[in-house]
């Protein structure tokens, strides 16, 4: 092997890598204006004399075009129009009917779910495409987002290792080794690896990693949870204790067959216990805001609000079955489908002198009223130590009242534009669900797959295949598409392709290798391999794991044959090291739960600096153990 010098133009982009890492963990600037300054300044460089190859001005651009920018913008639309049919909000109903509101059970479902999934799909696939569940499930347990997600993220690149098409490196390892075995002798000559080979490594990786955040996560996460305004849609319970003093929650009771209290109506079961009903589910199909006069048929199911103490008191008197949790009414009740919001009632609406009961509120507006703000009192029919229980449906509209509402967001929308109310709350979510079209959703989505693992398109355009035909049949418009997009994930990645470009292209990368080289010549074999697995974990933070695992696995063969290790083996040391990217958010998928979670470089350098080294020390052994 050729002696590589260090030229200017080397220590220049050694410079240029150290100012980015200041400016990562150091977060003067926004992570994703850091990438973009680094691009911009990497350009402007490459005019000055010597620096002439450093970039090519023409292609420094390129990232945004690159097949892995192209990637995730596509996979981000498709799991938006699977998220937009509902079938999101399904799965997360899913995982929290086995998995409850703990942290400790629904972390391990979520990271482990992704991490089978991103095992066929690329990773940052499969961590998109959760991200709308994740978000959902936070809003309907109140765990923070920032619990959730980096242990799902981890999960999803750990993922990447339990198949030969889990990740990029691996995919490329088969076609590196029939070309190293060109210049090898016979007698030592590499097997090419099969579809499971690295599986009992995945799988081992997956269950450190799931592992690490049950026993640590207490630790390692942020808490920090962002908290709503008083114009924004919240969650029932918070917003009726923090506003008005009502320590209500909802709960999910049954009513039996054949139980007296068949032929009455809602309204009588409220009146005698002074508490909401606010849905009904009968023969499998449920009501958000049924109206109070309608007559019980058993058995069904109903949502009531009220105190606990006095829920328990109607549950045990009547001989009602009171469950432990939302069951058929968790999704209607979650937070990213209804919540309480405020109306106001304007001077010359035609509700004035009218009470709830005369216009039939909840059939007329989809809405179950559960206060009226009136001055300095509230009226409620769930009594407070201020106020006693008032029959609210009966108490005429005056100009001025403010009506506190338990609402479908959908319903909220429609009421904003009605003339007789002035809605308050602004800030709430203003989509439409398109349950009529998860067969298309579910039909491309279908499709990408297909073309993914049965053909050799490329990635971008197997998912763009996807994310068009969404648009085109409607799942979700342009504006949608568009606004589905974290195009600070995208300009994040697509600036640090240019540096990862340089680093390889004027010869840093080889240096750098030939120092480490250098530096382990004469160790045992057993710490080489290590020392190529800690190799190929820093170059694939500074540059793409392709670039990384291309340049590293000829001179991973070379010292194996050398050392009289196996070159096999130290071959796929560097496919699996590739995906060691935990401690700087440069992976794809790192960059794309930073925002939506808040996280900080330093949240991903404390929690990535343990599971990096438990990554090499899992790996490496199980490795050296199969092989």
């Amino acid at each position: 092997m050729d002696t590589i010098s260090l030229t200017f133009e080397m220590s220049v982009v050694l410079g240029l890598l150290l100012f980015t890492v200041v400016l990562f963990v150091s977060e003067i600037v926004r992570i994703d204006l850091a990438a973009i300054a680094v691009m911009v300044l990497l350009g402007l460089l490459s005019q000055l004399p010597g620096l002439g190859s450093l970039a090519d001005v023409s292609q420094l651009f390129n990232g945004l075009a690159s097949n892995a920018v192209v990637s995730i913008i596509a996979v981000m639309i498709i799991g938006a129009g699977l998220d937009k049919t509902g079938l999101m909000s399904k799965v997360a109903a899913l995982i929290l009917k086995y998995g409850g509101n703990t942290e400790a059970r629904v972390v391990p479902i979520i990271s482990g779910s992704v991490g089978v999934i991103s095992s066929f799909m690329q990773n940052v696939g499969a961590a998109a495409l959760f991200l709308p569940v994740v978000s959902r499930i936070s809003v309907r347990t109140g765990l923070p987002l920032s619990r959730m997600l980096m242990p799902m993220g981890f999960c999803a690149i750990l993922g990447g290792t339990m198949t030969m098409v889990g990740s990029s490196p691996l995919i490329l390892l088969n076609d590196l080794i029939l070309t190293a075995n060109k210049s090898l002798p016979e007698a030592q000559q590499m097997d090419t690896y099969g579809l499971f080979s690295v599986t009992p490594i995945g799988v081992g990786l997956i269950a450190t990693g799931i592992l690490y955040f049950m026993i640590f996560g207490r630790w390692i996460l942020p808490t920090e949870q962002k908290a709503g305004d008083a114009t924004s849609g919240r969650s029932m319970k918070q917003y009726l204790k923090e506003i008005y003093g009502l320590k209500t929650d909802i709960f999910e009771i049954t009513i039996p067959e054949g139980h007296p209290v068949e032929g009455q109506t809602f309204d009588d079961v409220i009146q005698r216990y002074h508490i909401y009903i606010i849905g009904s589910a009968y023969r499998g199909k449920t009501f958000f805001a049924p109206v109070i006069q309608t007559k019980i048929t058993t058995p069904c199911r109903l949502a009531v609000l009220g105190r606990e103490k006095e829920v328990r008191f109607m549950a045990e008197d009547a001989g009602f079955t009171l469950h432990k949790k939302l069951d058929v009414f968790a999704e209607d009740y979650a937070p990213t489908r209804s919540g309480v919001a405020e109306v106001v009632i304007p001077p010359g609406s035609s509700l004035i002198g009218k009470c709830a009961h005369d216009v039939v509120f909840r059939k007329t507006y989809g809405a179950s009223m559960l206060a009226i703000h009136r001055g300095e009192e509230t009226l409620s029919l769930v009594a407070t130590e201020e106020h006693k229980p008032t029959q609210i449906g009966e108490v005429p509209f005056r100009a001025g009242d403010t009506l506190v509402i338990l609402s479908t967001w959908e319903a909220l929308t429609r009421l904003t534009k009605d003339r007789d109310f002035v809605v308050v709350t602004t800030d709430f979510p203003r989509e439409e669900l398109r349950p009529t079209k998860v067969g298309w959703a579910l039909g491309f989505f279908a499709i990408a797959l297909f073309l993914i693992l049965f053909t050799d398109l490329r990635l971008s355009l197997c998912l763009l295949t996807g994310a068009v035909g969404m648009i085109l049949t409607r799942v979700l418009d342009i504006d949608e598409a568009y606004a589905a997009v974290s195009w600070s994930t995208v300009f994040l990645l697509a600036s640090l392709i240019p540096l990862g470009q340089a680093v390889q292209t004027s010869g840093t990368a080889a240096w750098i290798a030939q120092q480490v080289l250098v530096w382990l010549d004469g160790w045992p074999i057993w710490s080489l391999q290590v020392g190529i697995a800690v190799m190929a974990t820093v170059f694939t933070l500074i540059m793409s794991n392709v670039g990384a695992t291309v340049l590293l696995v000829p001179l991973a063969v070379s010292i194996a044959v050398a050392a009289g290790g196996n070159p096999a083996v130290f071959a796929l040391t560097v496919a699996i090291s590739t995906s060691n990217s935990f401690l700087i958010p440069t992976h794809q998928v790192n960059a794309l739960i930073m925002g939506p979670a808040g996280y900080k470089v330093t949240d991903f350098i404390k929690s990535g600096g343990i599971m990096t080294v438990l990554f090499l020390v899992v790996s490496l052994t199980i490795l050296n153990a199969l092989f």
